[in-house]
Protein backbone atom coordinates (compact mmCIF):
# COMPACT_ATOMS: atom_id res chain seq x y z
CA UNK A 1 0.00 0.00 0.00
CA UNK A 2 1.48 3.43 -1.13
CA UNK A 3 1.07 6.35 1.38
CA UNK A 4 -1.00 8.90 -0.29
CA UNK A 5 -1.99 11.48 1.47
CA UNK A 6 -4.23 14.20 0.55
CA UNK A 7 -2.72 17.75 0.69
CA UNK A 8 -4.47 19.99 3.01
CA UNK A 9 -4.02 23.47 4.22
CA UNK A 10 -1.15 23.98 7.33
CA UNK A 11 -2.78 23.74 10.62
CA UNK A 12 -0.98 23.40 14.23
CA UNK A 13 2.18 22.98 13.01
CA UNK A 14 4.84 21.52 15.51
CA UNK A 15 5.62 17.98 15.91
CA UNK A 16 3.96 14.51 16.58
CA UNK A 17 5.70 11.14 17.74
CA UNK A 18 4.81 7.96 16.49
CA UNK A 19 5.25 4.60 17.91
CA UNK A 20 4.68 1.40 16.67
CA UNK A 21 3.99 -1.28 19.10
CA UNK A 22 3.86 -5.01 19.11
CA UNK A 23 3.26 -6.61 22.31
CA UNK A 24 5.28 -4.15 24.36
CA UNK A 25 3.04 -4.09 27.82
CA UNK A 26 6.24 -4.70 29.92
CA UNK A 27 8.03 -1.00 28.31
CA UNK A 28 5.61 1.22 26.40
CA UNK A 29 4.47 2.62 29.51
CA UNK A 30 8.28 3.77 30.22
CA UNK A 31 8.63 4.98 27.16
CA UNK A 32 5.43 7.10 26.69
CA UNK A 33 6.33 8.55 30.18
CA UNK A 34 10.24 10.08 29.18
CA UNK A 35 8.76 11.66 26.15
CA UNK A 36 9.33 15.38 26.58
CA UNK A 37 6.10 16.40 26.61
CA UNK A 38 6.83 20.32 25.63
CA UNK A 39 8.32 18.77 22.20
CA UNK A 40 5.31 17.08 20.83
CA UNK A 41 1.95 17.98 20.60
CA UNK A 42 0.74 14.21 20.34
CA UNK A 43 2.24 10.87 20.77
CA UNK A 44 0.32 8.29 18.62
CA UNK A 45 1.01 4.12 20.08
CA UNK A 46 -0.04 2.09 16.92
CA UNK A 47 -0.85 -0.87 18.82
CA UNK A 48 0.52 -3.48 15.99
CA UNK A 49 -2.24 -6.38 16.94
CA UNK A 50 -0.78 -7.07 19.89
CA UNK A 51 -1.76 -9.88 21.75
CA UNK A 52 -0.91 -8.60 25.63
CA UNK A 53 -1.94 -5.25 27.59
CA UNK A 54 0.19 -2.55 25.32
CA UNK A 55 -2.81 -0.59 23.97
CA UNK A 56 -4.46 -0.07 27.91
CA UNK A 57 -0.69 0.66 29.23
CA UNK A 58 -0.17 3.15 26.81
CA UNK A 59 -3.33 5.05 26.84
CA UNK A 60 -2.86 4.89 30.39
CA UNK A 61 0.69 6.59 30.07
CA UNK A 62 -1.52 8.89 28.09
CA UNK A 63 -0.56 8.15 24.42
CA UNK A 64 -3.30 8.08 21.73
CA UNK A 65 -4.04 5.04 20.65
CA UNK A 66 -4.46 3.46 17.28
CA UNK A 67 -4.98 -0.19 15.68
CA UNK A 68 -3.34 -1.52 12.86
CA UNK A 69 -4.34 -5.05 12.78
CA UNK A 70 -2.00 -5.92 9.60
CA UNK A 71 1.22 -7.17 11.28
CA UNK A 72 3.99 -5.06 9.96
CA UNK A 73 6.54 -2.17 11.09
CA UNK A 74 5.44 -0.23 7.71
CA UNK A 75 1.53 -1.04 8.30
CA UNK A 76 1.91 0.44 11.42
CA UNK A 77 3.68 3.41 10.91
CA UNK A 78 1.38 4.19 7.87
CA UNK A 79 -1.18 3.91 10.20
CA UNK A 80 0.04 6.58 12.45
CA UNK A 81 0.78 8.97 9.51
CA UNK A 82 -2.34 8.88 8.21
CA UNK A 83 -3.86 10.19 11.52
CA UNK A 84 -1.16 12.37 12.09
CA UNK A 85 -1.14 14.07 8.73
CA UNK A 86 -5.20 15.53 9.04
CA UNK A 87 -3.53 17.87 11.98
CA UNK A 88 -0.50 19.03 10.08
CA UNK A 89 2.08 19.01 11.67
CA UNK A 90 5.23 20.01 10.58
CA UNK A 91 7.74 17.33 11.48
CA UNK A 92 6.72 13.44 12.46
CA UNK A 93 8.65 11.49 14.43
CA UNK A 94 9.26 7.67 15.10
CA UNK A 95 10.55 6.05 17.76
CA UNK A 96 10.44 2.21 18.79
CA UNK A 97 8.44 1.25 21.97
CA UNK A 98 10.92 -1.39 23.77
CA UNK A 99 12.82 1.27 25.44
CA UNK A 100 16.19 0.91 23.64
CA UNK A 101 16.34 4.30 22.39
CA UNK A 102 15.80 7.31 25.13
CA UNK A 103 12.91 9.71 24.44
CA UNK A 104 15.13 12.25 26.10
CA UNK A 105 17.04 12.33 22.76
CA UNK A 106 14.07 13.50 20.88
CA UNK A 107 15.07 17.48 20.90
CA UNK A 108 18.34 16.73 19.12
CA UNK A 109 16.29 15.05 16.08
CA UNK A 110 13.90 18.08 15.67
CA UNK A 111 16.47 20.71 16.33
CA UNK A 112 17.85 20.84 12.48
CA UNK A 113 14.72 20.43 11.11
CA UNK A 114 13.41 23.30 13.10
CA UNK A 115 16.34 25.38 13.27
CA UNK A 116 18.34 24.82 10.12
CA UNK A 117 15.91 23.51 7.26
CA UNK A 118 16.73 19.61 7.14
CA UNK A 119 14.18 17.67 5.97
CA UNK A 120 15.03 13.89 7.85
CA UNK A 121 17.40 13.69 10.73
CA UNK A 122 18.46 10.15 11.79
CA UNK A 123 19.45 9.27 14.88
CA UNK A 124 22.49 7.59 14.51
CA UNK A 125 23.23 4.81 17.59
CA UNK A 126 26.76 4.44 15.48
CA UNK A 127 27.58 7.98 16.00
CA UNK A 128 26.20 7.70 19.75
CA UNK A 129 26.82 5.86 22.70
CA UNK A 130 25.55 2.38 22.46
CA UNK A 131 25.22 -0.28 25.80
CA UNK A 132 27.54 -3.42 25.16
CA UNK A 133 25.14 -5.57 23.67
CA UNK A 134 22.23 -3.44 23.15
CA UNK A 135 22.74 -3.67 19.10
CA UNK A 136 23.21 -7.81 17.95
CA UNK A 137 25.78 -8.93 15.64
CA UNK A 138 23.55 -9.53 12.91
CA UNK A 139 22.00 -6.04 13.03
CA UNK A 140 25.35 -4.55 13.04
CA UNK A 141 26.29 -6.14 10.10
CA UNK A 142 22.67 -5.26 8.07
CA UNK A 143 23.64 -1.66 9.21
CA UNK A 144 26.91 -1.35 7.40
CA UNK A 145 25.55 -3.52 3.91
CA UNK A 146 22.67 -0.97 3.77
CA UNK A 147 24.34 2.35 4.08
CA UNK A 148 27.30 1.11 1.85
CA UNK A 149 24.88 0.88 -1.01
CA UNK A 150 23.32 3.63 -0.16
CA UNK A 151 26.29 5.53 -0.25
CA UNK A 152 27.52 3.83 -3.87
CA UNK A 153 24.10 4.12 -5.63
CA UNK A 154 22.42 7.21 -4.49
CA UNK A 155 25.90 9.14 -2.99
CA UNK A 156 24.54 9.78 0.39
CA UNK A 157 26.45 9.25 3.67
CA UNK A 158 24.54 7.04 6.51
CA UNK A 159 25.60 5.39 9.23
CA UNK A 160 22.73 3.94 10.71
CA UNK A 161 19.12 2.60 9.55
CA UNK A 162 18.04 3.19 13.27
CA UNK A 163 14.18 4.05 14.08
CA UNK A 164 14.60 6.89 15.96
CA UNK A 165 14.10 9.60 13.14
CA UNK A 166 12.23 12.97 12.63
CA UNK A 167 11.29 13.88 9.46
CA UNK A 168 9.65 16.90 7.47
CA UNK A 169 5.66 16.05 6.99
CA UNK A 170 6.54 17.35 3.06
CA UNK A 171 9.17 15.83 2.16
CA UNK A 172 7.37 12.61 3.86
CA UNK A 173 4.44 13.40 1.35
CA UNK A 174 6.94 13.52 -1.83
CA UNK A 175 8.40 9.88 -0.65
CA UNK A 176 4.95 8.06 -1.11
CA UNK A 177 5.68 5.72 1.38
CA UNK A 178 4.66 2.02 0.63
CA UNK A 179 7.11 -0.95 2.85
CA UNK A 180 4.56 -2.73 4.88
CA UNK A 181 7.24 -4.66 6.85
CA UNK A 182 11.27 -4.58 7.41
CA UNK A 183 12.40 -2.16 4.53
CA UNK A 184 10.04 1.00 6.26
CA UNK A 185 13.70 2.60 7.35
CA UNK A 186 15.65 1.69 4.53
CA UNK A 187 12.74 3.04 1.86
CA UNK A 188 12.81 5.98 3.75
CA UNK A 189 16.48 6.90 3.39
CA UNK A 190 16.36 5.42 -0.10
CA UNK A 191 13.59 8.04 -1.53
CA UNK A 192 15.59 10.89 0.75
CA UNK A 193 18.15 10.12 -1.38
CA UNK A 194 16.78 10.11 -4.60
CA UNK A 195 14.77 13.11 -4.58
CA UNK A 196 17.29 15.39 -2.76
CA UNK A 197 16.31 15.79 0.58
CA UNK A 198 18.39 17.73 2.80
CA UNK A 199 19.52 14.72 4.89
CA UNK A 200 21.72 14.34 8.45
CA UNK A 201 22.42 12.41 11.51
CA UNK A 202 22.27 13.38 15.18
CA UNK A 203 24.00 11.04 17.22
CA UNK A 204 21.59 9.06 20.10
CA UNK A 205 22.19 6.93 23.15
CA UNK A 206 20.89 2.78 22.95
CA UNK A 207 20.28 0.40 25.49
CA UNK A 208 19.29 -2.77 25.31
CA UNK A 209 16.06 -3.41 24.84
CA UNK A 210 13.13 -4.44 27.25
CA UNK A 211 12.02 -7.96 26.13
CA UNK A 212 13.60 -9.84 22.81
CA UNK A 213 13.56 -7.76 19.21
CA UNK A 214 10.92 -9.37 17.09
CA UNK A 215 13.31 -9.03 14.38
CA UNK A 216 17.12 -9.68 15.04
CA UNK A 217 15.79 -11.46 18.31
CA UNK A 218 14.77 -14.08 16.12
CA UNK A 219 15.78 -16.34 13.61
CA UNK A 220 13.35 -15.69 11.50
CA UNK A 221 12.66 -12.07 11.68
CA UNK A 222 16.56 -11.81 11.12
CA UNK A 223 16.14 -13.90 7.95
CA UNK A 224 13.36 -11.99 6.73
CA UNK A 225 14.89 -8.71 7.14
CA UNK A 226 18.68 -9.93 5.60
CA UNK A 227 16.33 -10.21 2.51
CA UNK A 228 14.04 -7.46 2.63
CA UNK A 229 16.77 -4.98 2.84
CA UNK A 230 18.68 -6.07 0.16
CA UNK A 231 15.70 -6.11 -2.14
CA UNK A 232 14.11 -3.15 -1.07
CA UNK A 233 17.21 -1.17 -1.90
CA UNK A 234 17.73 -3.26 -5.58
CA UNK A 235 14.24 -2.29 -6.02
CA UNK A 236 14.35 1.07 -5.63
CA UNK A 237 17.29 1.32 -8.38
CA UNK A 238 14.36 0.48 -10.98
CA UNK A 239 11.46 2.09 -9.76
CA UNK A 240 10.55 5.39 -10.03
CA UNK A 241 10.00 7.49 -6.73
Amino acid sequence: MTMALRSTPAGDGGAVLIIPAFNEERSIGQVVASVPRGEVSEIIVVDNGSTDRTAEVAREAGATVLAEPRRGYGHACLRGIAHAAARRPEIIAFLDGDYSDYPEDLPRLLAPIEEEGYDLVIGSRMKGEREPGAMLPQALVGNLIATFLIRLFWGYSFTDLGPFRAVRLAALERMRMSDPTYGWTVEMQIKAARLGLRCTEVPVRYRKRIGDSKVTGTLAGTVKASLKIPYTIVKNLFVPV
